[in-house]
């Protein structure tokens, strides 16, 4: 089983360069906000996460691979202020 700080090192090193918040709730649950550092967007906010059922590397890998797809499902569509063309003054 995963130390709690373990843990922490293995979702923050998967999903940079964005930057993980983790809370530890009442329940022993974790929540776990992403978000990027530079702007303060924050992506991701995921509750209720267990810890007990993170026993193993591929379970650990099994959910970061589940907030990565979610990450990008997040993006998909994602209008940038930047890539809009000018409009004609």
């Amino acid at each position: 089983m995963f130390s709690l700080s373990q843990l922490r090192n293995c979702i923050e090193e998967a999903l940079l360069p964005l930057t993980c918040e983790f809370t530890l709730c009442r329940d022993a649950s974790l929540t776990l906000k992403v978000f990027d550092a530079e702007t303060g967007r924050v992506d991701l906010v995921v509750t209720g996460i267990s810890v007990n059922k993170l026993k193993t590397p591929q379970d650990v890998e099994t959910m970061v691979e589940e907030l990565r797809y979610e990450l990008q499902s997040n993006t998909v569509g994602r209008v940038n202020l930047d890539d809009l063309p000018l409009a004609p003054v």
